[in-house]
């Protein structure tokens, strides 16, 4: 695999925009209570897609984006994905409850 095509995969469905990372996170950014939770957010939101990666793959299903590398090779990106949605969620709820008050 050439470095060109490890960062698309890493920048890609395998990696920042993972769709299990991404809805995981988003869920749990929209029910923090505080700023300081969404790392402990994002980080849940990224371990449990590399789990659920694994455990498909083990079912024999490929994983979302194809790659070939082990799943940890990917867990940083993921972390960097649902942090970034878990604050845009944040922020969106925060601004809602902010109006409705």
């Amino acid at each position: 695999m050439t470095p060109a095509e490890s960062l698309s995969l890493l920048f890609g469905l395998a990696g920042l925009l993972n769709p299990f990372a991404l809805l995981i996170g988003a869920a749990l950014g929209w029910y923090a209570d505080a700023r300081a939770k969404l790392i402990i957010a994002a980080f849940a939101a990224a371990a449990l897609s590399v789990l659920i990666d694994a455990s498909l793959n083990l079912s024999g299903v490929r994983p979302i984006g194809g790659y070939d590398g082990g799943p940890l090779a990917v867990l940083p990106f993921r972390f960097v994905g649902a942090l970034l949605i878990a604050m845009f969620v944040y922020g969106i709820r925060k601004r809602a409850r902010r109006k409705r008050k």
